[in-house]
């Protein structure tokens, strides 16, 4: 049986123009750079429709003068800035690339021996990059692949927001009732309830034991009940947080606890949304229906990914999720071997979650996650390795369009 690899894509001939710039906010720095070291030193242009056709106008007038059939612009990776660029030039006729800003920050040392880093010498650095063949082709996601990149990136900001306010309100209850937080946490309904509407230990006390025992059972469905109201009522007699400029604290406590009910609604109409894009990418079907592999996690493959089509190999993909592994070796020394964790976080981060629920007991990954553990490999590069595993199998999913039998 042949072993596919991946095979690295030649951008560059003697008929290819090089263009690379430098990302800016407001301003962008281009440099055009033809074969046998004709070139057109770096110049400024904006972020806006008219400088991009001007900018446009340039690379042609450079190509037709050089007589060179094949443009590749490239750029570093460097988050939303490019992203209005991109759009422009997908619309034309040229090769989009781009690179590690790990690439570029090591390489500028070789460019005049110096350190030096100025707009007018990164864009330069960039087209040495890209002429060495160690640029990656940009693919920009397209309908529900780019509705669901966005809308995964949009819930992992408002959970970061909403951790961040459940840690702030953690603080103010430890300050005004330090007890409660040993018997609920806060994160939960039962717990964000009672913070909401009798936040103080006078008001578990005026609630009275029977009314606290039927509030936690009504807000937990029943998981709470005697046991919670009862250390609770205790807890609240024997309370030593503080008295002095509590009102205060408590109208911040009633806003944090509001800000984190409407985020979580809004994480829940992301996550609803979501759906519906997957059932507009007929492959996402078969995804889910791997036991363990939910909604979020295929929603977030899907959008970092955004064509499976572009990737001949599952290696690519590895190397996208930055999952690819990597070892320092020298002489006898051997080193161990480690992810690069050069690729997309959330993807990585999706899929490691992913590989927890599928090793539970009765999960698809259990036996495998088994015999990595009595093998010796320890828990945290075993359930790595069950997400690498994953991912090759979600790819096979796209590309096959079929379900696979997992063992």
């Amino acid at each position: 049986m042949k072993c596919k690899k991946t095979k690295k894509v030649t951008y560059v001939n003697e008929k290819t123009l090089i263009v690379a710039v430098d990302i800016g906010k407001s301003v962008h720095h281009g440099y055009l750079r033809a074969p046998y070291g004709k070139e057109v030193k770096p110049f400024p242009f904006y972020n806006n429709g008219h400088s991009f056709k001007d900018f446009w106008s340039k690379i042609c007038c450079f190509q037709r003068e050089q007589g060179l059939e094949k443009i590749v612009i490239g750029f570093e990776s460097s988050g939303p800035y490019a992203e209005p660029l991109c759009e422009f030039f997908r619309r034309r006729p040229v090769t989009l690339v781009q690179t590690n800003p790990m690439h570029t920050k090591r390489l500028k040392e070789l460019t005049g021996n110096s350190p030096n880093k100025t707009d007018k010498k990164d864009p330069r650095v960039i087209a040495d990059i890209i002429s060495l063949g160690h640029a990656l082709t940009v693919v920009v996601p397209e309908g529900a692949a780019a509705e669901l990149r966005r809308l995964t990136h949009a819930r992992e900001g408002e959970l970061k927001t909403q951790t961040a306010d459940k840690n702030r309100l953690q603080h103010l209850v430890f300050i005004i009732f330090p007890e409660f937080l040993n018997i609920l946490d806060v994160s939960t309904k039962s717990a964000l309830y009672l913070i909401k509407h009798h936040p103080a230990p006078e008001d578990i006390l005026s609630l009275g034991f029977e009314s606290l025992c039927a509030i936690l059972r009504k807000v937990s469905r029943g998981q709470l009940g005697t046991e919670q109201a009862q250390e609770l009522f205790k807890a609240a007699r024997t309370s030593v947080g503080i008295i002095q400029g509590k009102r205060s604290i408590l109208i911040e406590i009633n806003h944090l606890v509001d800000r984190i009910e409407c985020e979580q609604r809004f994480i829940e109409s992301l996550e609803e949304m979501m759906n519906t894009h997957l059932r507009e990418i007929p492959y996402s079907q078969n995804i889910l229906s791997i036991h363990g592999i939910g909604t979020v996690t295929t929603a977030g493959i899907i959008g970092e990914v955004g064509d499976f089509s572009k990737f001949t190999t599952s290696n690519e993909m590895t190397k996208l999720a930055g999952f690819d592994l990597f070892e320092v070796s020298s002489g006898r020394h051997k080193g161990q071997r480690h992810i690069s964790k050069r690729g997309r976080s959330v993807m990585r981060k999706l899929l490691y979650y992913a590989a927890v629920n599928t090793v539970k007991s009765h999960g698809i990954m259990h036996d495998k996650y088994q015999q990595m553990l009595n093998k010796g490999k320890p828990k945290t590069k075993a359930l790595i390795a069950i997400a690498r595993k994953l991912l090759k199998i979600i790819y096979a999913i796209a590309r096959d369009k079929t379900i696979r039998v997992c063992h």
